[in-house]
C-alpha cells in the first residue's frame, strides 16, 4: 500500500512538473513573439487594449467592442512610449502601458498611407499639438472640449490638428448600448438623471474600425 501511494505521488509530481515546464515554454514563446512584434512599431501608430479600469467593462459593453482604451505611439531617444489620456494625460513607457492591459493583449493600427502622410514634419506637428493636452485631467464625462479629455478623443484630435486627418465620424452618446445594467450604473454615477444623449463622442472602437487604418499587430490572436 505504501509503495502504491509513493507511485501515485511520483506520478502526480511528474504530471505537475511537465505541465509547469510546458507553461514556461508557452510563456517564453509569447514573450519572444511579443518582442518581435514590438520591433514593427512606428511613430504615429495607434495602440488599443482592454483596460483594467473601473469603467472598462461598461465601455466595452456600450461600444460592443473589447477595446476600451487607446493611445498614440511616440519614440524618444530610441525608447517607445504611449501618449495617452489617463489621469492626467501623459507619456507612458510602452512596456508599462502593455502590462496595464488585460492579459497584456493589444492591437496596433496604422494609416494605410502612413509612409507618404506621416512625414517627420507631420509627426513633429502632431507631437506639438499633443503638448497642448499634456497633464490635462481625464474627462470622466466624455465631453467634447479641450478643458478635459478622454483617450480616443485625444487620439482623434491629435490626428486632426497635427495631420489634418479625421480618423472616423462622430457618434452621439445615445447611439451606444446604454440599456445594459453595468452601463447604466456607470452612467448614473457620472450624470445622475441628466444624461447628455446628444453629446458627440469618439470611442476607441470607432477608431479601431476606421477604414483608413490597417492592422500592424494583433496579439489578441496569439
Amino acid at each position: 500500500m505504501k509503495k502504491l501511494l509513493i507511485f501515485i505521488l511520483l506520478a502526480v509530481l511528474t504530471i505537475f512538473a511537465f505541465g509547469y515546464y510546458n507553461a514556461i515554454l508557452v510563456d517564453d514563446a509569447f514573450v519572444e513573439l511579443e518582442t518581435k512584434s514590438l520591433s514593427l512599431l512606428k511613430e504615429g501608430d495607434i495602440i488599443f487594449q482592454t483596460s483594467k479600469s473601473e469603467q472598462s467593462e461598461a465601455v466595452s459593453i456600450a461600444t460592443k467592442s473589447k477595446f476600451s482604451h487607446c493611445g498614440i505611439l511616440y519614440i524618444s531617444d530610441g525608447k517607445k512610449y504611449v501618449f495617452e489620456a489617463v489621469q492626467p494625460v501623459k507619456l507612458t513607457p510602452l512596456e508599462e502601458w502593455i502590462s496595464q492591459g488585460k492579459e497584456r493583449s493589444f492591437l496596433v493600427k496604422r494609416l494605410k498611407n502612413a509612409k507618404s502622410v506621416l512625414t517627420d514634419a507631420t509627426l513633429l506637428k502632431m507631437k506639438q499639438k499633443g503638448q497642448h493636452y499634456l497633464n490635462k485631467n481625464y474627462d470622466l464625462y466624455f465631453e467634447w472640449s479641450d478643458e478635459k479629455i478622454y483617450c480616443s478623443e485625444l487620439v482623434w484630435k491629435i490626428y486632426k490638428q497635427g495631420a489634418g486627418i479625421e480618423l472616423c465620424p462622430f457618434q452621439k452618446l445615445k447611439d451606444f448600448n446604454l440599456e445594459n445594467p453595468t452601463v447604466q450604473e456607470i452612467m448614473k454615477k457620472r450624470y445622475g438623471n441628466t444624461i447628455p444623449h446628444n453629446e458627440k463622442v469618439i470611442a476607441p472602437s470607432q477608431i479601431a474600425n476606421a477604414v483608413a487604418l490597417e492592422t500592424v499587430i494583433d496579439t489578441y490572436k496569439f
